[in-house]
């Protein structure tokens, strides 16, 4: 074995060391740099791991040699070997082998036994061995591999596999089977499966073979493949459980052999599991971002991606038989016998979604999936008959000697098996009274060598150690940003003969993803700034239709706006104005709510773009945050232009009123806002509200902040702002957080904020926010009652925080249905002038809250701990409370003790249906007890008598009877007994 290395120029000699035997195969892990190799030695198959080999150069180093599973003793405990071959025992001999480019994990597969119907069928499986290959530690200079699990895939043959990541793919002739394992420390019971689902093999015997037919099965669906599978786990799982498996895809073809297709042409080759990381991922510690599997047949690949849900990207139709084929992060190499071929591959457009799951809108448009691939680049070479791809190098291996001698050998064979096979079928069809020989279509159709008793796959042809003429050829492939440059450049010329072609499209797709390729796998910092794509824009600005297409280019070259306007500058010779790529692109800037401000100049000149370009959007442009330090006078010329070319609008008085107001021009400010009402303006701040409001949109309300027109209506048309927010909020437009604080950044949460709230709770219709809202308010009418006084503010101007509300009890009473009517009782217990005007409008409102049917009074009792009882006006919240939650006694009680004055106008109003004979149950036994020990109580007194009226008019003399005491004073009740029963005699 010898080693070069490719990443210098000349390929010079790093290494040789000799193997024990011949090498059959050979395999390298990049993860944990060891080789690997099927070797054959005295009629014996070996599988052997060599490790640290880079060291072993010119024959000097130690090594060491070990068997799998052995002891290790002397020098290679101690590291003192350079390098060490390790042995891995095995029962059969290996077929192939696969290491993972993730973990290092070794895959080997053994061929199954003949089957016998005896045996039991566990015992003739195929079974796949993953060996976990770890990484040398800085004082460890060997790898360990360890058997961890098997698997039994009873009756086919595998021709070649691959691992990746837990996935496992096995390839036949014709079928591939894509598995994935998991490891799980549950231990689940892996469901043995049964022989019987195969299909039967033919015997030698029979005649004619039935042929399966072509199938595809993705995802949970291709475990009806019929192909079983079971699980052995060796119980050396090094701490990770139990494996588990499951299906991932499954794919069968069918030689065509009425198109004169056989076996041999129609074998499958080039199995690949390849995985994709972005730059944001550690690749020793993390999961791929993509997992892809790859394969293909001599006149068609097929690349499938496998992580988050099984789909078919791209289907390659060679345009001759390919030998081998070489996936890679943007190119798939092929080879014939002559020629490489290089394809374009979708795997990048799959991880840039997985980046960015929102690449697919309009905003962040990139190329699909499912586009169609292209062929790049054929070059020509002699006898090809192998690639691989080591980073951006493409390594071949010809022969010059192509001719095969066996081939002269072969053909009386096959013309004897064609005689036999043409006699045999001619004999059936006239059996059933059909002559071949008068139909030249079915003559010509048995005279094709199809059938035969097995489908038999010649080995590979074993080259002669007499053979010549062998090459070893290492091609540096272009790299994805110079084919991508190169692309468009032809692009140039393409579209000067056909702008509007689909072709077109395609190509600056295809040099879209070969720039996401370049990006996905370089680190931000180290992304290129001087990327010239913005030059090759000019073949899709002609094309409205396509323009968004451009804006993916800008986003990902790295360059400022400013630098954006100043490649797209025209000449001032020049008749090209600017595109609508380019328009398209400065718009989403301006909208997208960028955190980044334009300077004056670059501002100035985004407005003269528009102005000469798209007109009808120069307001939103204005509106923008980043537009924030243009040039008002300039600005408000072109606005006044374009009013008088197109008419008055809301927007464009709003946008004009705007730029008085940064000239501090407040007389024309204000003539300009009362050109139009206030709703109409409340609408337009609906259709544009950027007027108001910068940043956030959507996100944290940190973020936000208000515009400097917002400041200037919260002084002078706060109504205005207030119901322009909740058109904002009814609209979806802003968050009540986001508004929230923008009241506080405007200084009034004491005020507007709380007219925003009332405002808020009569035009929404969201339980969820109504009851947010009533809570709010009724936690700041508490504040208000308990930092206001009857004495303080009463001969105080209004001051911002102070300002009379927009809207008063009896507006809110009669406009908005949370807030209820106040309980007559209640005009008893209120102060009437003893307090300053904002402690009566709070009061008032609380109360009407309590009155209203929507407030949850249980939710709202611990804010009501803060107010004391000792005040009439706190002792009437109390009680609404104990009312609203249904304890009439306790409030009775309550009442009597502190407010007797208001029992009667209480009863009248709460004791009502359900609640009635609380008059004779609770208040009469009440009034009387206190009316016997208080005998001068005038008021009490009065109260009883109107209880005695209610009673006497509700209830029948009998049981009015009973409520007379025996006290010797029931000559007071009498008149009321005898109004009482005249009432039942007239009844």
């Amino acid at each position: 074995v010898e080693a070069y290395n490719v990443e210098q120029k000349g390929c010079p000699f790093i290494c040789r060391f000799a193997t024990m035997g011949t090498v059959k195969s050979i395999q390298h892990s990049k993860m944990g740099d060891y080789l690997v190799t099927i070797e054959e030695k005295n009629s014996a198959t070996y599988l052997r791991a060599y490790t640290n080999w880079r060291y072993q150069a010119e024959g000097k180093a130690r090594v060491g040699v070990r068997l799998l599973g052995h002891l290790l003793r002397g020098a290679s405990v101690r590291g003192g070997v350079q390098m060490e071959i390790i042995e891995i025992p095995l029962s059969k001999r290996p077929v192939a082998v696969a290491c993972c480019p993730v973990t290092g994990d070794l895959l080997e597969t053994e061929p199954a036994e003949p089957e016998s119907e005896s045996a039991d069928p566990s015992e003739h499986s195929q079974n796949s061995s993953q060996n976990q290959a770890q990484s040398p530690s800085p004082n460890q200079n060997f790898l360990d591999f360890e058997r961890s699990v098997i698997l039994h895939l009873p009756k086919i043959e595998p021709k070649q596999v691959a691992l990746c990541g837990g996935y496992v793919a096995v390839q036949m002739e014709l079928e591939v089977l894509v598995l994935k394992l998991d490891a799980s420390s549950d231990p689940k019971t892996q469901e043995e499966s049964s022989d019987t689902k195969k299909t039967d093999h033919i015997d030698d015997q029979a005649d004619f073979m039935v042929l399966p037919r072509h199938q595809e099965l993705l995802g949970d669906v291709a475990k009806d493949c019929d192909i079983p599978v079971s699980i052995e786990n060796t119980g050396l799982e090094d701490g990770k459980g139990q494996y588990t498996l499951s299906y991932v895809l499954f794919r069968r073809f069918t030689p065509d052999f009425f198109q004169g297709c056989s076996v041999e042409e129609t074998q499958l080759h080039s199995l690949q599991l390849y995985p994709l990381y972005t730059s944001n991922q550690s690749v020793p510690l993390e999961e791929p971002a993509c997992v892809f599997c790859f394969f293909s047949l001599p006149n068609a690949g097929y690349l499938y991606s496998l992580k988050g849900g099984v789909e078919l990207l791209s289907t390659y139709q060679y345009p001759e038989k390919v030998l081998k084929a070489v996936l890679t992060d943007h190119l798939l190499h092929v080879i014939t016998k002559s020629a490489l071929q290089c394809f374009t591959v979708r795997c990048a457009a799959v991880a840039a979604r997985i980046v960015d799951p929102y690449i697919d809108t309009t905003m962040k448009a990139c190329p699909p999936c499912s586009m169609e691939v292209c062929a790049l680049r054929i070059q020509l070479f002699i006898g090809l008959r192998s690639v691989c791809v080591y980073g951006r190098h493409v390594i071949l291996l010809s022969a010059a000697d192509t001719e095969t001698p066996e081939e002269p050998e072969r053909t009386p064979q096959r013309r004897r098996l064609k005689l036999k096979e043409h006699t045999l079928l001619t004999g059936i069809f006239l059996a059933v009274g059909i002559d071949p020989a008068t139909t030249p279509a079915l003559e010509s159709f048995l005279s094709r060598p199809f059938l035969s008793r097995k489908w038999t796959i010649s080995s590979p042809k074993e080259t002669s150690p007499a053979g010549h003429g062998w090459n070893l050829y290492v091609v540096d492939s272009v790299s994805p940003l110079t084919l991508y440059q190169e692309m468009l450049e032809y692009s140039e010329r393409y579209a000067e003969t056909n702008p509007q072609a689909q072709s077109l499209r395609h190509l600056l797709s295809e040099a879209h993803l070969f720039l996401r390729t370049s990006l996905l796998r370089t680190e931000p910092s180290e992304q290129p700034r001087n990327i010239e794509e913005l030059k090759a824009m000019r073949p899709i600005l002609g094309s409205q239709k396509d323009c968004h297409l451009a804006l993916p280019y800008y986003r990902m070259s790295g360059l400022s706006v400013t630098e954006v306007m100043a490649r797209n500058r025209p000449l001032p010779s020049s008749p090209h104005t600017y595109g609508p790529g380019f328009l398209f692109y400065l718009k989403h800037f301006l909208f997208e709510e960028t955190e980044q401000t334009l300077s004056q100049e670059a501002a100035d000149e985004v407005i003269d773009i528009f102005s000469q370009s798209e007109l009808s959007q120069l307001v939103s442009v204005c509106a923008s945050p980043s537009m924030i330090n243009l040039s008002p006078a300039k600005t408000l010329q072109i606005l006044i232009h374009q009013e008088d070319t197109c008419g008055v609008s809301v927007l464009l008085t709003i946008t004009m009123a705007t730029m008085m107001l940064c000239l501090d021009d407040l007389p024309q400010y204000t003539q300009l806002m009362e050109r139009h009402a206030e709703m109409l303006l409340v609408y337009r701040f609906i259709e544009e509200p950027r007027l108001l409001l910068h940043g956030g949109v959507g996100g944290q309300h940190t973020h936000i902040r208000p515009t400097r027109l917002t400041r200037q209506l919260a002084k002078s048309q706060p109504g205005l702002l207030v119901a322009s927010m909740v058109a904002l909020h009814e609209n979806s437009k802003v968050q009540l957080e986001q508004a929230d604080h923008i009241f506080k950044e405007l200084g009034c949460e004491n005020c507007l904020q709380v007219d925003f709230w009332e405002a808020m709770l009569m035009a929404s219709s969201q339980e969820a926010v109504i009851q947010e809202l009533l809570f709010r308010l009724v936690s700041i009418y508490i504040d208000r009652l308990t930092n206001t006084t009857s004495d303080t503010h009463l001969n105080e101007p209004h001051t911002p925080s102070r300002r009379r509300p927009l809207k008063s009890a009896d507006d809110l009473i009669n406009s908005c249905s949370h807030y209820g009517a106040l309980y007559p009782w209640l005009s008893v217990l209120n102060p009437a002038h003893t307090t300053s005007s904002q402690h009566q409008e709070a009061l008032y409102k609380l109360q009407s809250l309590l009155c209203g049917p929507s407030l949850s009074v249980g939710s709202v009792v611990p804010l009501m701990e803060r107010l004391s009882e000792e005040t009439l006006w706190g002792f009437s919240l109390h009680l609404l409370c104990s009312t609203r939650r249904g304890q009439y006694d306790r409030s009775i009680e309550k009442l009597l003790d502190r407010c007797p004055q208001a029992i009667i106008a209480y009863a009248n109003h709460q004791l009502q249906d359900t609640h009635m004979m609380l008059w004779w149950q609770k208040l009469l036994p009440e009034l009387c007890n206190r009316t016997r020990a208080a005998s001068d109580n005038s008021i009490l007194l009065a109260a009883l008598k109107e209880t005695l009226v209610v009673v006497a008019m509700e209830m029948s003399p009998t049981d009015f009877l009973e409520l007379i005491p025996d006290d010797g004073t029931a000559s007071y009740f009498l008149p009321y007994l005898l109004t009482c029963s005249q009432r039942h005699l007239m009844a």
